[in-house]
């Protein structure tokens, strides 16, 4: 994992949102430094800073992470699968005349 391009993308998404280093340190209960050390990319975070992180800057950890996640379509197809997986037929008829509606209207943009 490039730490480096992960810590970027952090401190882009930090200052769209028009937060200082030491504010979003201070909102997701990490130090300062360790703060500067991450969007430097000089130090990994563990899972409770990075959903703390996620959570505060308003993006989602797929979001954060797209550059590492091997085969991202069939990661989103498994997403599918396991929400669709325990519905009966008639539901997932219907869910997936929604998705086809919802792409129809996106190609007619």
């Amino acid at each position: 994992m490039n730490y480096t391009q992960l810590g970027k993308r952090i401190r882009e998404e930090r200052k769209k949102i028009g937060l200082t280093q030491s504010k979003l340190a201070e909102d997701i209960d990490i130090s300062d430094a360790y703060m500067g050390q991450i969007e430097r990319g000089e130090r990994s975070l563990t899972l409770n800073t990075l959903v703390r992180l996620v959570n505060r800057l308003g993006i989602s950890i797929d979001y954060l992470l797209k550059d590492y996640v091997d085969n991202a379509d069939e990661v989103i197809i498994n997403q599918f699968r396991q929400i669709i997986d325990n519905q009966n037929l008639k539901r997932k008829q219907m869910a997936l005349d929604v998705l086809k509606t919802i792409f129809s209207h996106l190609d007619d943009e």
